[in-house]
């Protein structure tokens, strides 16, 4: 993620904010120079709708990538469907927002329907927003009201037949679609419920974390256990000791979602863009709830992962580990703490999926900077280095290494992630 990227969202912010207070200073209501109109009275809901729109996270998918035009729509979103392009949500009356109603706004925010009752496609994910409070979704509004207004006519629906039939969605919402705000728990605190309503709602977690269906929608009954896309395995957030956040600590859970590092791992790939965009940018309250809430999840239950039955493999890998990877991780595999992940006891290696841990061997990663943690230090590829069989016998021997255990890696899966990273290098 280019640094300027976010300097640029955050400069829009800053310029709508000092509008917005000149007009306070003023006492009346105008309009800016795009004709959108700014009402003193509003200052509160707008610097509201600003903190929203960044903890839900809107400018992943409506901002393309060193562009300049922050929510002008384009970018494009790979679903196991096909691909579907980020609108324009900027307040331009003729290729965005701009000449919608509130209703409309509310409507396609959190019931997946826009213009004339189109339906709208999951990839813009209001089976969450439904359940955002109508006074948090008119201040993103608000927000998005006074950003710089872009001429940028946006095609969204990409997908290929029979997918692109937008009628289909009427079977999938009755499937996969509860309409309705988040309802807090009585039993529960104050915080519980906050971390709740962002995670379940507004941050939209499960739409990376939680297991599809063959129809892509969201399998609760293994709610945010890990689910792999877009060449990444997002992980298991739940408490599960084994395979989730079961180790780490609620100031582990902040600090990740902070900074993108903790004593035991740090963020690549799609999270660190979240953590870029999003999370890092979010108040330590709204984290500490996030991670309360988390840590009340009790995840998958069982025995833990069945071990390798691979022997060879596992001693071919432990060679590799030390002639390739010991200098950094050390060869107890603790790593250094915000410098190099730990291995040793990490949920992450020993998931369901090893996608992740194949992609970061075969193509390297640089772990997310931010203001607390900005030195982002990266990994290497070994693809040119290790052949299909040795990345994969390194990654057994790793999740079956300093007391984990886990299912061996194929080399069949190191081949195919190659084929798939050679294809979007294409």
């Amino acid at each position: 993620m280019p640094k300027g990227f976010a300097c640029r969202n955050a400069g829009v912010a800053v310029a709508s904010l000092v509008v917005a207070s000149s007009l306070i200073a003023a006492g009346r209501a105008q309009t800016n120079q795009y004709g959108t109109s700014l009402d003193p009275q509003n200052f509160t809901q707008i610097e509201q709708g600003r903190y929203l729109a960044v903890a839900g996270d809107c400018a992943s998918c409506h901002t393309v990538r060193g562009s300049g035009q922050p929510f002008a729509g384009g970018r494009p979103i790979e679903t196991p469907f096909g691909v579907v392009v980020g609108a324009n949500i900027t307040p331009d009356r003729e290729t965005g927002i701009g000449a919608w109603s509130d209703e409309l706004f509310l409507s396609a925010l959190r019931e997946g329907k826009g213009h004339g009752g189109l339906l709208l496609y999951p990839a813009m994910p209001y089976p969450y927003y439904t359940k955002v409070t109508e006074r948090d979704a008119l201040a993103i509004r608000a927000y998005l009201n006074t950003v710089t207004p872009v001429h940028n006519a946006v095609v969204s629906n990409k997908l290929p037949f029979p997918f692109d039939v937008r009628e289909e969605m009427t079977v999938w919402n009755s499937l996969y679609f509860k309409s309705g705000e988040f309802e807090p728990d009585p039993k529960k605190s104050a915080e519980w419920n906050r971390g709740a309503y962002i995670v379940e709602g507004l941050g939209h977690c499960g739409a990376c974390h939680t297991p599809k269906s063959t129809l892509g929608g969201d399998d609760n009954t293994h709610a945010l256990q890990g689910y792999a896309l877009q060449g990444w395995f997002a992980p298991n957030i739940t408490n599960d000791s084994e395979r989730g956040l079961g180790g780490w600590s609620i100031a582990d859970i902040v600090s990740y979602l902070k900074t993108g590092h903790n004593p035991a791992t740090a963020s690549t790939g799609i999270m660190a863009e979240e953590i870029t965009l999003s999370s890092s940018q979010m108040t330590d309250a709204d984290l500490t709830a996030i991670a309360t809430y988390l840590k009340s999840l009790p995840g998958q239950t069982g025995a833990a992962p069945a071990p390798a039955s691979a022997p060879e493999a596992v001693g071919a890998g432990g060679a590799i580990y030390a002639d390739e990877c010991s200098a950094c991780h050390g060869p107890d595999g603790k790593g250094v703490p915000y410098l190099f992940p730990s291995l040793a006891g990490s949920p992450n290696v020993r998931s369901a999926d090893p996608a992740s841990l194949v992609r970061v061997l075969l193509e390297g990663a640089r772990s997310v900077a931010t203001t607390g943690e900005p030195t982002g230090p990266g990994m290497p590829s070994f693809a040119w280095k290790l052949n299909d069989d040795q990345a994969a016998a390194v990654l057994t021997y790793i999740r079956n290494s300093w007391g984990s255990s886990a299912p061996a890696v194929d080399p069949h899966q190191v081949s195919q992630a190659r084929a798939s990273m050679a294809r979007m290098g294409q």
